[in-house]
């Protein structure tokens, strides 16, 4: 099953080198970061029901994980790019980050936009790296979908199931874009991932306004790239 003390083990270094700027992450990151690996394809149709799609995709991304583990997880440079291939092109990473910045960003130049964009980006497609280690058995289980299939904005309920334990619930924000579906926020155990980057960010945005945001972002890249993370 995908456990919390299985997550630490395999990632125990990964874990303290992203998240020693907000300890209070610890507790749920690696699983939120290893089951959004889960969510997202090269190929997804607005057309299609977002619950239909999520459950799709997830068993489309857990077969090509399985197939190429050994590679993978074995090649640290291969790992990133299979996130930064199969995973970020379905990610709107600026509506993102804009809602993890939250008010100042609507006071950034473009400049700061596009670098803590970007920043955030790679440290994502590094903890999804890192996190893709921990996949085994795991399994996705939709709930019973209660919205609208032709809202442009959706929550799918699903939970991941393994061979022990119990399973994890886990929901995930979605919305039109052109003919694509595009995942925005996910929440695991009642917490929302952009909810609590807002204020993780806002506490460093407070402090040391946000190109101190954007360098402490940096740095942290600069250290888990030169770890091979």
């Amino acid at each position: 099953m995908l456990s919390l003390h299985m997550l630490r083990i395999n990632n125990d270094f990964l874990l303290q080198s992203m998240l020693g700027l907000w300890p209070r992450a610890h507790r749920w990151l690696h699983i939120l970061a290893a089951i959004f690996l889960t969510l997202l394809s090269l190929q997804s149709a607005a057309q299609t029901r977002p619950d239909e799609f999520v459950a799709r995709i997830s068993n489309e991304i857990l077969d090509k994980v399985r197939q190429q583990r050994q590679d993978l997880v074995s090649n640290p440079q291969k790992l990133n790019e299979f996130v930064s291939q199969v995973v970020m092109p379905h990610v709107d990473f600026e509506r993102m980050t804009a809602l993890a910045v939250g008010r100042t960003w609507r006071s950034a130049s473009p400049e700061q936009q596009q670098r803590i964009s970007q920043e955030f980006r790679n440290l994502l497609t590094r903890t999804y790296a890192g996190a893709l280690q921990s996949l085994r058995d795991q399994k996705i289980r939709l709930k019973p979908f209660r919205g609208d299939p032709a809202d442009n904005e959706v929550v799918v309920r699903s939970e991941i199931i393994g061979s022990r334990g119990d399973p994890i619930g886990l929901d995930y924000r979605l919305f039109r874009q052109g003919e694509n579906w595009k995942i925005y926020d996910i929440n695991i155990a009642g917490v929302w991932l952009v909810e609590t980057y807002r204020s993780q960010f806002a506490s460093e945005i407070n402090a040391r306004g946000l190109d101190g945001l954007i360098t402490i972002l940096a740095d942290r890249n600069r250290a888990l790239e030169a770890r091979k993370l």
